[in-house]
């Protein structure tokens, strides 16, 4: 048996993954009517954030990993220090919780990653942006931003000016805006053995800040495949980590950039559990429960992942029939989540096609075309 901490649809797969491995999972979550506590009959019903649920979840199982990063290490260590093994250990993901901390590290370790400033607390502090840095500029929540949220675009010096004048709790860093032909993403994996397996990289297209459909493999060359799995492995020997742990990437004129780091499973290897061997949350599984992990390989030439957002109030189809459309479209995958209430821009499901041509344009052009029919059943929000 292993714990989870957290009840979203990160941790309701993983429970699904559990049990095709006869691996029983324990979430901590804060309402039965959450993803995961659907799934299983073992729930401690205390929020994520809440070490004393954690302690809870330790009593029922001393293997313990994380559905999300939001998660305070120091009320968790005391845990640690008395057996519970936490996959991954704490100190492995402290400098990733945060992103000012994981840009310290990127640049310590010379891995090239967009220039960026931290912006002071204090609004009577100065900030003095580099004389090359021009608009727009792109600001971020240091914690707790996902899905276009914790996220501002500085479009000029006025909206520059105004966003320092706001008073924030939280720390923010301003990032050099960068031009870029590619978004990539590649989620591994690390076992106690120090082994790294790698799921294909992708090709990530966004919507509004938000993952809007992901295709696998991504069409880039040799040499950036190798970089991009140089830059994994320098990164999980460094922190000695133990785990799934997902990059994203910049790819253009200026090269091969980090964008983020998320210590967790990620929505751009969703397409795993259909296409691939082994899915990025059999590979969670298995290195929490101490089960031989697997090299995933892709059982097929390619495959879409698109996601499924909540949509406004009044429109004109039931979910309930949009739900039926997309079943009906021959080959998709749907992957529903269940989440109690459709909320605009809510991420409620994702569908996978798996595809079947060799070539790289071939196969784009067939994700295309199938993501056209999806996105005429379920538009993107």
């Amino acid at each position: 048996m292993i714990g989870v901490v957290g009840g979203g649809q990160l941790a309701m797969l993983l429970v699904e993954a559990g049990k095709k491995r006869d691996v029983d999972v324990v979430v901590q979550t804060a309402a039965k009517t959450d993803p995961a506590a659907k799934k299983t009959n073992q729930v401690v019903l205390l929020n994520p954030t809440n070490a004393e649920g954690t302690k809870l979840l330790a009593e029922k199982t001393r293997l313990i990993t994380f559905e999300n990063e939001w998660i305070d290490i120091s009320s968790l260590l005391s845990l640690q220090n008395n057996g519970v093994s936490f996959v991954p250990k704490l100190q492995s993901i402290k400098p990733l919780i945060n992103k000012i901390t994981q840009r310290e590290l990127l640049n310590s370790l010379d891995i090239p990653c967009p220039d960026w400033l931290p912006i002071p607390l204090e609004k009577s502090s100065k900030l003095e942006i580099p004389s090359d840095w021009e608009f727009p500029l792109m600001a971020k929540a240091a914690k707790g931003g996902y899905d276009g949220k914790g996220t501002k675009i500085i479009k000029n010096l006025k909206q520059l000016q105004e966003f320092f004048l706001v008073q924030r709790e939280e720390q923010w860093m301003l990032e050099k805006w960068v031009s870029f032909d590619k978004e990539l993403s590649i989620v591994s994996s690390r076992d106690s053995k120090g082994i790294i397996r790698s799921l294909p990289i992708v090709e990530t297209y966004q919507s509004k800040q938000v993952c809007d459909w992901v295709l696998a493999p991504a069409d880039i060359n040799h040499d950036v495949d190798l970089m991009v799995k140089n830059i994994v492995s320098s990164l999980l020997v460094e922190l000695d980590y133990v785990g799934v742990l997902a990059i994203e990437f910049f790819y253009g004129s200026e090269g091969l950039l980090v964008n983020e780091i998320a210590p967790r499973t990620h929505n751009s290897g969703h397409f795993s559990i259909d296409a691939c061997t082994s899915s990025q949350f059999d590979q969670q599984i298995c290195v929490t429960s101490g089960i031989d992990v697997p090299t995933p390989e892709m059982l097929v030439n390619g495959a879409l992942m698109a996601n499924l957002l909540g949509l406004q109030a009044n429109y004109p189809i039931t979910l309930a029939q949009r739900l039926d459309n997309l079943r009906a479209i021959p080959g998709v995958n749907l992957h529903w989540y269940e989440k109690e209430e459709e909320k605009k821009g809510r991420k409620l499901g994702h569908v996978t096609y798996l595809l079947n041509h060799k070539d790289a344009l071939s196969r784009k052009k067939e994700a295309l075309d199938i993501l056209k029919t999806i996105r005429s059943i379920w538009p993107n929000s």
